[in-house]
């Protein structure tokens, strides 16, 4: 797999090694040995350790991604070229599954530079010859993210901005992770699929119910104003010049964030045979407050 050192790669390493999957992934730097997982060292430029890390493999996990650069060619260069290197390589070795984390954001790719280059990266690997399936995850909450924590930092304060009112589906990082380990396996009904995945929520959450949710997480009442498009790309800039490098509220994000319908499509939810959701969204936000707490982030 790759990504193994991120957000969702870390849960996806913690529960391979819960089941004893013997897992080889790849990372920039050296990791601290961890049983069942045999570390390459390396990048998706790399293609010596890319065809190190395929070799006698099963199946591929593409997990890592460039989700923020305050560069936009840096998405084409991390999602798409990288892309291309581990198919490649994934061919060369004679890999038969090949399992694409992507984005919803892959669905409307004129919004971001950023949608376009997961979409493009899905074209790749639909045109791969392998047998592939793409996820296309909704916003991920859980331990360890920092993208949406930044909500439940918003929320200590009792207000917490979102985007122009619309909806939008999320998903629990342990939950995805079982699902990508379930299609690493195979079997009917997933190959040559998108699957958008999602808590289970119909319809998804108005961004205003959201806000609520991560506020009664915390154990706050919150007002949630839905901040007009200029406001917001008045707050990137903002952001963009106190942060620079670490800005959390792109151009790019403000693109697709105030989009209106982020949830995930009921026609490309996974087979239930195979997945299904089993972490209500009330007790994953507060167990994920738990996590912030202990770990001093909160």
């Amino acid at each position: 797999m790759t990504g193994a050192t991120g957000f969702v790669g870390q849960a996806v390493v913690e529960e391979a090694c819960r089941r004893g999957t013997a897992l080889r992934a790849l990372a920039r730097r050296e990791q601290a040995p961890c049983d069942g997982v045999e570390w390459v060292r390396g990048d998706l430029a790399d293609e010596r350790a890319l065809a190190r890390l395929v070799d006698g493999a099963q199946a591929v996990l593409h997990v890592a991604g460039v989700v923020n650069t305050p560069d936009p060619a840096g998405f084409h260069l991390g999602n798409v070229t990288g892309t291309e290197a581990l198919v490649a390589a994934a061919r060369s070795a004679g890999v038969g599954r090949f399992i694409f984390v992507s984005s919803l954001a892959a669905r409307e790719p004129q919004l971001s530079a950023y949608g376009k280059s997961k979409r493009d990266a899905e074209e790749v690997v639909q045109a791969s010859g392998l047998d592939w399936t793409i996820v296309r995850p909704p916003a991920i909450y859980g331990p360890r993210d920092r993208e949406i924590f930044e909500l439940f930092k918003s929320a200590r304060w009792g207000v917490v901005p979102m985007p122009p009112r619309g909806r939008a589906s999320i998903v629990h990082v342990d939950d995805l992770t079982r699902l990508l380990l379930a299609l690493a396996a195979g079997g009917d009904g997933v190959s040559q699929r998108i699957f958008e995945p999602d808590d289970g929520r119909q319809q998804g959450w108005s961004h205003h119910e959201l806000a609520k949710a991560i506020g009664g997480a915390m154990g706050r009442r919150v007002w949630a104003p839905a901040t007009p498009k200029p406001v917001m790309k008045a707050a990137s800039w903002l952001d963009c010049r106190m942060r620079r490098n670490a800005a959390k509220l792109t151009p790019d994000r403000v693109g697709y964030m105030c989009h209106p319908d982020w949830v995930s499509r009921r026609d490309r939810a996974p087979p239930a045979d195979v997945w299904r959701p089993e972490i209500p969204t009330s007790e994953g936000l507060a167990a994920t407050v738990r996590w912030y707490r202990a770990q001093g982030w909160l």
